[in-house]
Order: C-alpha cells, then sequence, then structure tokens
C-alpha cells in the first residue's frame, strides 16, 4: 500500500500551488455554468471523456486511438464556440472585480440623486401608461448600444425622461441610456433575449430589457404601456409590479450588492454588520 504521509513530504510548493490554481479553475467554471444551459452540455461532454478514456485504457483499438488523437485540436478549438457566453461572462466578472471602484457606489450622493429621479418619473410614466426603457450603465460600457441612438448628453432630469417616452415622440421607442447622472443616449436598440423567447406575457420591451441585462452589468428599468407596471431587469432576471417606494429599494439594494461583490473577501466582512463590533 502506498504512503500517503511520505508522498505529501515530497510534495513541493510548487506542486501545492499547481493543484490549488488546477482547482480553482476547475470550481471557476463549475460556478460560472451553474444555473444555466452549459449544464447539460458540460454534462454530456465529461460523459463522452471518461467513455473514451475507459474505451482507450481497456482495449487496444488503433483506429479508435487514432481518431481521438486527431481530434483533439478540433474539439480545443470547439470547446470556446460552444461555451462563448459562459467564458465572456467569465471575464467581464474579472474585469468588474478589478475595476469595481470605478463607478458610481452606494454612498454617491449622485446616485442617490439619480435613483430618486429614475423612481419618480417611472412612476409618473406608469400611471400615464407611457411605456419606457431606461438603461443605468455600469461597470460594463454600452457603447455599442449607445451608437444606434440619437445622443443626448443631457442631466438626468425627472422632465427629460418624461418627455423622451411621451408618445408618438420620434425617440419614445427606444431605450434612453444613464451614464452616471447623464442621460448620453435615447432612442438606442437593445438586443432581445433569447432565453425567455418563449415566454409569452413578455413583450419586446420585456424581451429588450432583460437581453442587454443577460451579455452586461446594466440595470434596466422597464414601464409597459399595456398595463403601466414597473419592472427591473437585471442580471438576466426580472422583478415585476413596482412601485416608487420599493423601486427605489430594489435600486438602491442592486448597487449595494454589486459593489460588495466586487470587493476583497476580507473587506466583504468586515463590511457585514454581523462582523463589527
Amino acid at each position: 500500500m502506498t504512503d500517503v504521509p511520505s508522498i505529501l513530504l515530497r510534495l513541493e510548493w510548487t506542486s501545492v500551488v499547481d493543484i490549488v490554481l488546477v482547482s480553482l479553475i476547475f470550481y471557476a467554471l463549475l460556478t460560472l455554468v451553474q444555473g444555466t444551459q452549459a449544464v447539460q452540455l458540460l454534462r454530456g461532454l465529461m460523459i463522452i471523456v471518461i467513455l473514451t478514456v475507459l474505451v482507450t485504457s481497456i482495449f487496444q483499438l488503433t483506429a479508435f486511438n487514432w481518431l481521438i488523437r486527431n481530434s483533439l485540436p478540433a474539439l480545443l478549438v470547439a470547446i470556446p464556440v460552444v461555451f462563448q457566453p459562459e467564458l465572456r461572462r467569465l471575464l467581464e466578472r474579472l474585469g468588474r472585480s478589478t475595476g469595481g471602484f470605478l463607478y458610481m457606489r452606494p454612498q454617491d450622493a449622485t446616485l442617490h440623486q439619480v435613483i430618486d429621479l429614475v423612481s419618480r418619473a417611472s412612476n409618473r410614466l406608469g400611471r400615464a401608461r407611457h411605456g419606457a426603457l431606461i438603461v443605468l450603465e455600469r461597470e460594463t460600457g454600452l457603447q455599442d448600444i449607445i451608437e444606434t441612438g440619437v445622443r443626448i448628453d443631457a442631466e438626468v432630469s425627472e422632465p427629460l425622461l418624461l418627455t423622451l417616452f411621451y408618445p408618438n415622440t420620434a425617440l419614445h421607442d427606444g431605450a434612453a441610456i444613464i451614464r452616471r447622472n447623464r442621460v448620453v443616449a435615447a432612442g438606442c436598440v437593445l438586443p432581445l433575449s433569447t432565453a425567455n423567447g418563449g415566454d409569452r406575457q413578455l413583450g419586446t420591451r420585456h424581451r429588450a430589457a432583460l437581453g442587454v441585462t443577460e451579455s452586461t452589468d446594466a440595470i434596466v428599468v422597464v414601464v409597459s404601456e399595456e398595463t403601466g407596471i414597473i419592472s427591473i431587469t437585471h442580471n438576466g432576471r426580472i422583478i415585476r409590479r413596482l412601485d416608487e417606494k420599493r423601486l427605489s429599494k430594489v435600486l438602491s439594494a442592486l448597487y449595494r450588492a454589486e459593489f460588495d461583490a466586487s470587493l476583497p473577501g476580507w473587506l466583504q466582512r468586515l463590511r457585514r454588520p454581523g462582523r463589527r463590533k
């Protein structure tokens, strides 16, 4: 029987670092695909790999081994293509975690003012049954979406938002993009959600709001033209039936949660109320 303690004694610090790095990579990949459609793809891929290893190790199949060896380069190219959305999400998370201090923090007076103005304007738009799409840009840049609309570059105000989404005006059908405390563009075209395309209760405006949050960290406030219901989309999810007060609270909570997630682990623990003396 192999002596486990003797093996551990022969391990060098570089070997330990190597094992930890590989473990972290696999953990990050599994965490990334959790709850997504990629789970089934990854499960099928793992079954194929395990069966292939078993067959090649038990049986001496020359032609099959040749096929596997020559298919590996193609698989290395195919895997990034298949898991492109998940890999993109991972890289965006890494970028946000290293640059999370660059956008508005939960304690910013500017942020509170923008949340208050958006909440009041959305409430008035909902009561008047005026449809609206208000996109709050965060760490992920939305320049490609901004270029699809008309440049505004004006300070956020309640009258401005009400005017932009007034029916039959030139820009009321598109989305307004807010960067910090300025409306940078209006009448912008958002990508439609593909994951929620089968939900008949979601109209084009709500699918567009979900679509932009599936690939970015933006927060979108949606006002339904048919019902006047106010909703929020973030990270590919939707929260519906909000009034002015709840909308303000949800927006503040989303900003606070994202900001806390961008902090190092030790700093997150210090910020928890239960950790404070």
